[in-house]
């Protein structure tokens, strides 16, 4: 199998590649692409690429219908990098709630003055703030990096309030049981004194943060945004910021206006930027290849639904991705039974307009047969993994 890098991965992750495995500068003749932030937009797809793996959570670089339509599918890493993003929210918290960057731009102006420790003494309550103990925080969206936070806050002693409608089971078990559950995003607005958004970027949130969801909001509040940087409207955030409706806005995603804008804390995209988190996610994006390419199995996909028959211990085992219409079962089974292939143990899964299966027979189909399954409306690609 070949891969290739659109981007430096880190050596923790390439370095989990067997002697079944080779790096290759060609892309178009590689079975995988492992990729980080560059953009895949304009490329052309090989048909010899089966799978894209994004060593991070955002796929906006990626054509994700483009490749599902091609039978490419398309991994992410989430919660590889929660820690660091974490991390980074908490320090933007104390960033906002103390004026440390004010006060450390004093001390550069002032590094030639004699007496600076006397002057300190005088100036420094300029740059006084507050504690965060004791204080309200209301965490939008509970997923990896929500959950952490959450929980993060409330070992700070903060008093910590979670919204989530689409919470998982999953996350839902690693939530503090002190992280209280509100029932509307709205009540998170007008209770909380910081509020910290952890959404992916949709149609249905792009600008939540927006004139109407700031006019609910407690004044003094902080908002903070390390999510996607259009899950706030830059426009509303100044005039709030301006009239004292929000004390600060902290963003992981700088751009002219908001870095022109007073009160606004910026920070050059630094939420994953971390050697932990670059290595954490090399290695759960290689993972995730070697996964799919050797057993069929899909995990993390954002293009086509999970899938685990772990590893295929019978004679063969192969990968139809196909439509997600109706018949299509019946079609594939039966097409295998007219070639005389028994299937020893199948599973079919579907996400939207696609779907997986994955079979595992009792002996290995011929060319003949593969041709058959290929020929069916709505199946996109025929793999034979083993």
């Amino acid at each position: 199998m070949r891969l290739h890098c659109l981007n430096p991965i880190s050596k923790y992750g390439t370095e989990l590649l067997g002697d079944k495995y080779e790096l290759t500068d060609k892309v178009e003749e590689a079975q995988g692409i492992l990729v980080r932030s560059a953009s895949m937009h304009e490329m052309e797809l090989s048909k010899n690429l089966l799978a894209v793996a994004r060593a991070g959570a955002g796929v906006n670089n990626i054509p994700l219908d483009t490749c599902a339509e091609a039978g490419v599918v398309v991994f992410n890493t989430p919660g590889a990098n929660a820690n660091g993003v974490k991390e980074l929210v908490l320090a933007g918290m104390l960033l906002a709630a103390r004026d440390i960057v004010g006060g450390v731009q004093w001390c550069q102006a002032n590094k030639g003055d004699e007496n600076i420790a006397k002057s300190v003494e005088k100036s420094k309550k300029a740059f006084a703030g507050h504690e965060i103990k004791g204080k309200k925080l209301g965490v939008i969206g509970l997923g990896a990096i929500g959950a952490e936070v959450a929980n993060a806050a409330v070992a700070l002693g903060m008093e910590v309030y979670g919204y989530d409608p689409f919470i998982s089971v999953n996350a839902a078990w690693r939530l503090s049981r002190a992280v209280k559950h509100s029932t509307s995003v709205e009540s998170i607005y007008s209770e909380c004194d910081y509020i910290t958004v952890h959404v992916p970027l949709l149609d249905a949130t792009k600008k939540m943060i927006g004139k109407d969801a700031l006019e609910l909001m407690k004044d003094g509040v902080v908002v903070l945004n390390f999510a996607r940087a259009l899950l706030v409207d830059d426009d509303a955030m100044a005039e709030a910021l301006a009239s004292g409706k929000v004390h600060r806005y902290v963003t992981d995603f700088p751009d002219p206006k908001s870095v022109n804008t007073e009160k606004v804390i910026a920070i050059p995209h630094l939420g994953a930027s971390t050697e932990e988190s670059e290595d954490n996610c090399a290695v759960m994006a290689v993972q995730e290849m070697m996964d799919y390419l050797e057993n069929g199995n899909i995990k993390n996909s954002v293009n086509y639904p999970s899938c685990d028959m772990g590893i295929c211990t019978g004679a063969s085992r192969i990968a139809v991705l196909h439509e997600n219409i109706p018949n299509m079962i019946g079609q594939i089974t039966g097409t295998l039974a007219s070639q005389g292939v028994n299937i020893s143990d199948m599973t079919n899964k579907s996400r939207d307009k696609f779907a997986y299966t994955l079979l595992d027979l009792d002996g290995a189909p011929d060319e003949e047969t593969l041709e058959k399954l290929g020929q069916i409306r709505g199946v996109i690609r025929v793999r034979v993994v083993k």
